[in-house]
């Protein structure tokens, strides 16, 4: 990556719950980073409406007003990715459907990195028609990267 541009990085719902919910000290690295703002943050309103409705499922029993701080909190991050233009990238089709919103907004978002824990959307990274637009990392990895953590 140019090392005067802002990466554009994209974050699954498990990241943003690992990351600000359950604060995964192995992603502590990225967390931090996030909090330099050495990242620019990217979302779409279908990918907050997910994680407004995880936030609220009862395992993880996270108080209604603390739902809404995180979703808040996390909102004033990012900045929304435009809609889709006709002549966009074509993707490949996820199997999971809720995952194919990620696939969009990254490549709406024109994003560096989608940062995710989805196996199947892992597997995408080496994906012809992914990798010419942006990588999928786990959020493990970015952590651990070092130079990509230093832009």
């Amino acid at each position: 990556m140019n090392p005067t541009h802002t990466p554009t990085i994209l974050l699954d719902t498990n990241t943003v719950l690992a990351l600000w919910w359950f604060e995964d000290p192995v992603l502590a690295p990225l967390a931090c980073a996030l909090d330099a703002k050495r990242f620019q943050l990217v979302t779409r309103d279908d990918a907050l409406g997910e994680l407004s409705c995880v936030l609220a499922y009862r395992q993880f029993g996270i108080p209604p007003e603390r739902q809404s701080a995180l979703l808040a909190q996390y909102r004033m991050r990012c900045t929304l990715a435009p809609a889709p233009q006709e002549d966009c990238a074509p993707l490949p089709i996820c199997r999971d459907r809720d995952d194919q919103k990620f696939l969009e907004i990254a490549r709406d978002a024109g994003a560096d990195l989608l940062v995710s824990r989805d196996k199947a959307l892992l597997r995408l990274n080496r994906h012809r028609l992914i990798r010419p637009l942006y990588r999928i990392l786990s959020p493990e990895a970015l952590s651990a990267d070092a130079a990509l953590l230093a832009v």
